[in-house]
This record gives structure tokens, C-alpha cells and sequence, in this order.
């Protein structure tokens, strides 16, 4: 329900994803590449299943390493839906790869364009309004530029990683009615494996949020892989909600996943919680090979 008096919207921010650790890069655009080989990565997220209007999202990306791996392109397709806003866009990753002591570091920067859109005339308005609101009789549709920037430090047992997915905030005035605010996020990233003899590898990991406006929020992860083959795995979200997740390495290059998050929220009380798939396909270059599984 949109209410008369409502003059500020919030633009669909930066997507949520569970499975975040498996495809970074929607992140992180200093990923890009270091997976080594060509990676395709597509996700999908239905949010507070039986919450109308309830965010859903879909990423597609694409990345490689060049030039002797010391680069690595990659692109981003996206959709976010939320409620009346629609948000869908592309972006074009670039990142510029070197060996730090027995490390990798990467700088990243990303530039692409989104399509931010609200069918206002679609909204259902509170009690006492009338469909002759001037404010929800037209929809809002605008394409905003986006760049972003970021660093990656890894190697085959741990990463860290820093991101400003938009490295300025974006506002959108539409009369004198309604304003919408794109507002900045930051991402502190880390992770790392324990090997226990060839069977079982434990991977810790933490994702940082700093939103604008907002009070900061920690993923905190735990994953399990079993005999290079089989992953299981648990998140809690501080104040939002505990997640399952299980991993399945069905083929040397073929991986699928699936997540599901229990809201710990009052939504809890109209959703039966969220539900997450991924699925990643990889092929190698010349003579190299897809390690399995591969951890970051």
C-alpha cells in the first residue's frame, strides 16, 4: 500500500544474495578473472515467498582471464524487482591482475547503465485515496550510469576484498512529488579453507555491508565440502535471518547450488522464507584444466 502523503521511495539497492562467496564478482569487480579459466554464473533469488510484491532477482556473469592472466574482463546482466520498481542493467568488469609476494592482488573497476523504472499506475492506494492522484497517474522510467570499484588479495587458501559498488549516490526527482535515492554501499570481504587430509575442507567467510542510512550487517558463513564433490553450509545475517545452503559439484566444470533463508524478522509471520539457485559452468584454456571444486 503507497500512501498520499509518501514523498521519498527508495530505488531498488544493490542486490541481496545468499550465495554471494560462489560469484563475488557481482560484488567485487577485481574477481573478475581470478577464477582462472572462463566462468558463467547465473543466479536467482525469489525473497519472502507469499509477501506480495516481495523483491526477486536475477544475475547473469561472464568472466576470463587475458593476456597471460595478469587481466580479467567480465560482464553482468541483472534484473531486481520490487514491488511497483523494476530495476535492469548491465555492466562491463575490468580487472588488472599482479603476484604480491606469493599472492594475487587485483584493482577492478566497473562502468555499465541501469534501467530504473516504477508502474506508479499500478499501485493500490491507501484507504481514502483516489486513482486521480497526480503523483501515481504517470510511471517513472530513467537510465542511470553506473561505476564502481574494488580490490581483491588471494590465493588458493584465503581472500580479502573491498568494494564501492556505485562510487556515488544517484537521486532521481520526479516533480515535486516524489524523490528517489540510490544511496552508497561498501563491502569488506574475507575467506578462507581448512583442509582436513582429502576429504573435507571447512571454508569460514564474512561479508561486511555498509549502507548509507543504514546500520551495518554481517554475513557470517561456514561451508563444508565433502570429498571435492558434495558442500553444505550455513549463514547468519545480523537481524534478518538464518540460511541453509548445500552445493553440489555434478561435473568437473558444473556446479549447482541452492540456499534457502529463514527470516528472523517480523516477516516471518507472512513469508515461508526465501528461496536461492545458482548455477556455474566453467571451461579451461589451452592446457589448463577446471580444478574441482574451486574455493573462491
Amino acid at each position: 500500500m503507497l500512501g498520499m502523503l509518501v514523498k521519498d521511495l527508495s530505488a531498488q539497492q544493490e542486490a541481496m544474495y545468499s550465495q554471494y562467496m560462489f560469484n563475488t564478482m557481482t560484488l567485487n569487480p577485481a574477481y573478475a578473472g581470478s577464477r582462472e579459466v572462463f566462468s558463467m554464473t547465473l543466479l536467482g533469488r525469489a525473497q519472502w515467498i507469499g509477501v506480495e510484491g516481495a523483491p526477486v532477482s536475477q544475475t547473469l556473469s561472464l568472466d576470463a582471464p587475458i593476456s597471460n592472466k595478469k587481466i580479467g574482463l567480465g560482464a553482468i546482466i541483472f534484473n531486481d524487482k520490487i514491488g511497483y520498481t523494476n530495476n535492469t542493467g548491465i555492466h562491463g568488469c575490468y580487472a588488472y591482475r599482479m603476484r604480491f609476494f606469493r599472492n594475487t592482488l587485483s584493482m577492478g573497476l566497473k562502468v555499465g547503465v541501469l534501467r530504473y523504472s516504477a508502474s506508479l499506475n499500478q499501485a493500490i492506494l491507501s484507504t481514502g485515496a483516489t486513482t486521480d492522484d497526480i503523483g501515481f497517474q504517470t510511471n517513472v522510467t530513467t537510465w542511470i550510469p553506473s561505476t564502481g570499484a574494488g580490490i581483491y588479495l588471494n590465493s588458493d587458501n584465503y581472500y580479502l576484498g573491498f568494494s564501492i559498488p556505485n562510487l556515488y549516490s544517484i537521486k532521481i526527482a520526479r516533480d515535486v512529488s516524489i524523490k528517489v535515492n540510490h544511496y552508497d554501499h561498501m563491502f569488506l570481504m574475507a575467506g578462507f579453507v581448512i583442509k582436513y587430509g582429502d576429504d573435507m575442507k571447512i571454508k569460514p567467510s564474512i561479508l561486511t555491508k555498509f549502507v548509507e542510512g543504514a546500520p551495518m550487517e554481517f554475513d557470517l558463513n561456514t561451508n563444508v565440502w565433502f570429498y571435492d564433490v558434495l558442500g553444505v553450509g550455513a549463514s547468519y545475517r545480523t537481524g534478518d535471518s538464518f540460511v541453509g545452503m548445500i552445493e553440489l559439484q555434478a561435473a568437473s566444470n558444473f556446479r549447482i547450488g541452492y540456499a534457502y533463508d529463514y527470516t528472523i524478522t517480523n516477516l516471518s509471520n507472512y513469508t515461508s522464507g526465501t528461496h536461492e539457485i545458482i548455477l556455474r559452468y566453467e571451461l579451461g584454456f589451452g592446457k589448463s584444466k577446471v580444478i574441482t571444486p574451486r574455493y573462491f
